[in-house]
C-alpha cells in the first residue's frame, strides 16, 4: 500500500525534539472538546490516494502527529486535508497534498513535512541554510531564446508574512491587517494598489485574475472573498503583486517575449526592496533555517520561485520520450492549446533563484532544438539529457 518506505529513525524529529516538547501541551485538543477518537480510529483512507501526503503517511507518522497543534490552532488533519480533498491522479505528475496553516507547522510537524519536501523536490533537507543568489547578470542565454517557438514568459515569487497564520488558516482580521501592511510596504513603490471587490470583471480579466477555483474554496484559502483581496500594479505595468489570494504576497512579472532575465530582475528587484520595507514595518518573511522561505504549500518552500515560459511546440508533446525528458530536465509542461505549452521548474528547493532560472532556460532551448530536430524529420535520441 505504502509507496514510499517510512524511515526507521526520525533525525527531524531528534533534532526539533526540545522545541517541541515546549511548544506543545500534553494534548492540547482537550481545550477544544473536539469529539475525536483514537489516532488508529480517525487514520484516513489512502488507498487511491496519489499525493506525497496520500504515499508517504502512515499510521505510526499519524499517532506521532495527532495530539500535536500550533499555537495559532491547526492540526494534522487540517494539513492533511487538501490531499484527502483531492486525492490526486496516478496519471498526472503528483501533487504535495498537504499544506500548512502557518509557519510553525514547519517545525512541529517536521517528521511529516521533510519527508514530503524531500520526496516532491527531489533534494535532501540538511542542517546547511539554502543557498541564495538574485544576481540577475549570473543568467546567461534567455534573451537569446528563438522567438518563434518561445512566445512569452512569466517569473513569479511568493512570499509568507511572519507571525500571521496562512491563507488556509487566518482570520478575516489576520486578512485584513495583512492587507494594511502591504498597503504600508507598497507606497515606497511607484505604482497603484486597486481592492480586488472595487474591480470590475473587464478590469480583472486585463490583470489576469481569474476567479478562485473550487480547490481553493475547499482548502480555505478563498473564505469571503474578495474581503481585503487587493492587487498592486507597478507604474510601468512590469510587475503584478497579488495580496491575500493564493498566499500573502505573490510578486509576478510577465513579458511578451522570453526573456526570462529582464522579468527575474524585475521581481529579484523589486522583492529585495519589499522584502527590506516589511522588515522596517517588524513583519519579516516567514523563513526556516533548513528550508528557506516558507508558505503555506510545501511545493513552494525555498525559493518560492517559479518560471514558466510559453512555447509553440507541434511535434514534442506527442513523442513517446517527452516525460522521460522532462523529468531529466527537472521540468514540467502544461497543455494549454492543441499547439501551445508552458514549461517551468518542477521544484523550488534545493537551488539558488538563478541556479532555477538558468535550469529552465537551459532546458526550453534543449526542448527546441528537438522540435526542430522532429520537424526535419529526425530523432532525438542523442539530445535526450542525462538526470540534472
Amino acid at each position: 500500500m505504502w509507496k514510499v518506505k517510512p524511515p526507521v529513525a526520525f533525525p527531524m524529529e531528534t533534532r526539533y525534539q526540545t522545541i517541541l516538547e515546549s511548544l506543545v501541551p500534553p494534548d492540547p485538543m482537550s481545550h477544544f472538546h473536539l469529539r475525536r477518537f483514537s489516532p488508529d480510529e480517525e487514520f484516513p483512507d489512502l488507498n487511491r490516494n496519489s499525493t506525497w501526503m496520500g504515499r508517504i503517511l502512515t499510521p505510526a507518522m499519524y499517532r506521532r502527529q495527532f495530539h500535536r497543534c500550533t499555537h495559532s490552532g491547526v492540526i494534522f488533519d487540517d494539513v492533511i486535508r487538501p490531499g484527502l480533498e483531492e486525492p490526486g491522479d496516478w496519471s498526472a505528475p503528483v501533487s504535495v497534498g498537504c499544506v500548512a496553516g502557518d509557519a510553525q507547522c514547519y517545525v512541529l510537524f517536521c517528521d511529516f513535512f521533510d519527508r514530503v519536501i524531500e520526496m516532491h523536490h527531489q533534494h535532501e533537507i540538511t542542517s546547511q541554510t539554502p543557498e541564495a543568489d538574485f544576481n540577475h547578470d549570473n543568467l546567461k542565454g534567455s534573451c537569446d531564446l528563438d522567438p518563434s517557438y518561445a512566445v512569452r514568459c512569466e517569473v513569479s515569487v511568493v512570499r509568507g508574512v511572519d507571525d500571521f497564520s496562512f491563507p488556509t488558516h487566518c482570520s478575516r482580521g489576520e486578512r485584513r491587517q495583512l492587507l494594511a501592511l502591504a498597503r504600508r510596504a507598497l507606497q515606497r513603490l511607484p505604482g497603484r494598489l486597486h481592492l480586488l471587490e472595487e474591480l470590475n470583471q473587464e478590469q480583472q480579466r486585463e490583470l489576469n485574475l481569474d476567479p478562485p477555483s473550487s480547490s481553493l474554496f475547499r482548502i480555505g484559502v478563498a473564505r469571503d472573498w474578495p474581503d481585503a483581496r487587493a492587487v498592486w500594479v507597478s507604474e510601468d505595468g512590469r510587475l503584478v503583486v497579488r495580496v491575500n489570494m493564493e498566499d500573502h504576497l505573490r510578486l509576478v512579472s510577465t513579458r511578451d517575449d522570453a526573456d526570462v532575465a529582464e522579468a527575474f530582475k524585475c521581481v529579484s528587484t523589486n522583492l529585495q526592496k519589499l522584502e527590506a520595507s516589511y522588515r522596517e514595518l517588524r513583519h519579516p518573511f516567514s523563513w526556516k533555517q533548513q528550508l528557506g522561505w516558507v508558505s503555506s504549500s510545501p511545493a513552494d518552500v525555498g525559493t518560492g520561485l517559479r518560471i514558466r515560459v510559453h512555447l509553440r511546440l507541434q511535434h514534442l508533446p506527442g513523442h513517446k520520450r517527452l516525460q522521460d525528458v522532462l523529468q531529466r530536465l527537472r521540468l514540467r509542461m502544461a497543455t494549454e492549446s492543441p499547439a501551445l505549452h508552458c514549461v517551468s521548474n518542477a521544484a523550488t528547493f534545493g537551488l539558488s533563484e538563478v541556479a532555477l532560472s538558468q535550469l529552465v532556460v537551459d532546458g526550453v532551448k534543449l526542448l527546441v532544438a528537438m522540435e526542430t530536430r522532429l520537424e526535419g524529420g529526425r530523432d532525438i535520441d542523442e539530445l535526450v539529457p542525462t538526470q540534472k
